[in-house]
Order: structure tokens, then C-alpha cells, then sequence
């Protein structure tokens, strides 16, 4: 019998499998990974040294923990070759963007969910996980997934649900934002006559440095911001042409459409 089951084998259903192995918390022996295209199984299979299938009913067979990792519009197809076949004491966690725990119960026929939202950094251990569970998850499991999610990076639990949608918007769909800010700033760097390389260099230490001391420190944000803008200098030049053109602006409204976005997945 399987300890572990990965329903989704795509970027993060790879990167549990990735953090369950490589801390130790179980064998490749005690894992089956669940994914439809042929090219992606063999792919898992080689690098993870797991058995793969297209099948979600013998993925999931008496597995004591269920990942869901499909995305949200494939979750009723699977939901469908699932239910009915899952065992009061298995444990669904889900990572569907979206998916709300009603829905997981409603559809699967099953009470035992967790849902979380994690983040791409989880690949390198720097990811931002927020989870809950429904009351019908024992302590025991809790601590389980307690366990599983921190070898991936910071978890958190809430209490209200809604909280994780917002999460969603704001650390899952996150770093794309940031990487987008990353992109532009290396282009801005290469513009006025850096390598690409250097400038590259300069902008992902910046952006690492900079959140580590905004993590250390006491401060605000803005008093933080306010500690490197000397009056009439370089970055309050930067500052005034980033609102200029509305960059504040824009990155409230990217997260506040994808909180929309989530909502919308879930209904």
C-alpha cells in the first residue's frame, strides 16, 4: 500500500513529491503519482524513481494521503472517477486555486480535506504555504500536514477559509508578479548599458536582499522605503517616474484581479 498519493503530476504536484523525498519523509517505494500525459509520467518516474499512472482510482487507492494537485476546471472529471472510492480515513489535500472545501466534500463525497495554497518558490524550499482543514480532520493529520507543508517553507494555518483565496492572490499568484518586476528591472538595467548577466546579478540580489531586511526588521515598509530615498537623489527619481506611471497602482490591481480570478474558479 502506498503511503502518498500525488493525483496531478505538473509543476507542484512534482514539488511535493520533490520535498516529501528529499527530507526524509517517505521513500520513492510509498508514492504513486497520478498524471495523464505519457511524456510527463515517464518523466516523473525517472527522476523521482516512483510508480506513475494515468488512473486516479488506483492512484488513489487506499493511499492515507490523497494530493488533488490538477488544476481547478479538471478537478470535476477526477472528482468523478474518485468518489466513492475513498475511505473515511484517507485524507484529501488539495492545492486546486479556487476549490473550496464544500466543493471538495460535495463532489468527492468525502469530509477529511485540507486545502492549501503554496507558491513556485516551494521548489527551492523558500515557498509561502497557507492552509486549513475541515473539522473533520483529526489533530494527528493536522500534524501531518503541519510537517509536509514546512519542508516546502513557511506554512500557516487559518481558520477562515476565505483567507486562502486571498492568499491565493496575493503569495500564489505573487511571484509572477514579482517576476515580472524582476524582468523589467533587468531591462531597465540593460538599457542604460549593463550586461544583461551583471544586470540580472544586481536585480536578484536586490530583490532577495531587500525582502530579507524588510522580513528582519521592525519598520514599516514605507519607512523602509523612506531609509533609501534621500531628497532630490537617484531613488526618489525612480520612485516619482514608477508612480508616474502608475506602477502601485497596477500591482494592487493585479492582486486584487486575481483574488476575483479565484472566486471565479471556485463558483
Amino acid at each position: 500500500m502506498k503511503q502518498f498519493s500525488v493525483i496531478g503530476g505538473g509543476t507542484m504536484g512534482g514539488t511535493f513529491v520533490a520535498a516529501l523525498l528529499s527530507n526524509g519523509i517517505t521513500t520513492p517505494e510509498s508514492i504513486v503519482i497520478c498524471e495523464t500525459i505519457a511524456e510527463r509520467r515517464a518523466a516523473l518516474a525517472k527522476e523521482f524513481g516512483v510508480e506513475v499512472t494515468a488512473d486516479p482510482a488506483e492512484a488513489a487507492h487506499q493511499a492515507p494521503v490523497i494530493f488533488l494537485a490538477v488544476k481547478p476546471q479538471d478537478f470535476h472529471t477526477v472528482a468523478g472517477t474518485l468518489q466513492g472510492l475513498i475511505l473515511p480515513e484517507q485524507l484529501i489535500v488539495s492545492i486546486m486555486a479556487g476549490v473550496t472545501i464544500d466543493s471538495l466534500r460535495d463532489e468527492l463525497g468525502h469530509r477529511p480535506v485540507v486545502r492549501v495554497m503554496p507558491n513556485t518558490p516551494a521548489q527551492v524550499g523558500q515557498g509561502m504555504l497557507v492552509w486549513t482543514a475541515a473539522p473533520e480532520v483529526s489533530q494527528a493529520q493536522r500534524d501531518e500536514v503541519q510537517r509536509m507543508l514546512a519542508t516546502m517553507g513557511r506554512e500557516i494555518y487559518v481558520e477562515e477559509e476565505r483567507i486562502v483565496d486571498m492568499a491565493t492572490a496575493v503569495s500564489g499568484s505573487g511571484p509572477g508578479f514579482i517576476f515580472l518586476v524582476i524582468e523589467a528591472m533587468i531591462d531597465g538595467g540593460v538599457e542604460i548599458g549593463l550586461r544583461r548577466e551583471l544586470a540580472e546579478e544586481l536585480v536578484l540580489q536586490t530583490v532577495m536582499g531587500a525582502g530579507a531586511f524588510a522580513q528582519q526588521s521592525d519598520e514599516h515598509v514605507a519607512e523602509l522605503r523612506n531609509l533609501v530615498t534621500s531628497p532630490g537623489g537617484t531613488t526618489a527619481a525612480g520612485l516619482l517616474a514608477m508612480e508616474r506611471h502608475g506602477v502601485r497602482v497596477g500591482l494592487m490591481e493585479a492582486v486584487i484581479e486575481a483574488y476575483r480570478r479565484a472566486q471565479e474558479l471556485g463558483d
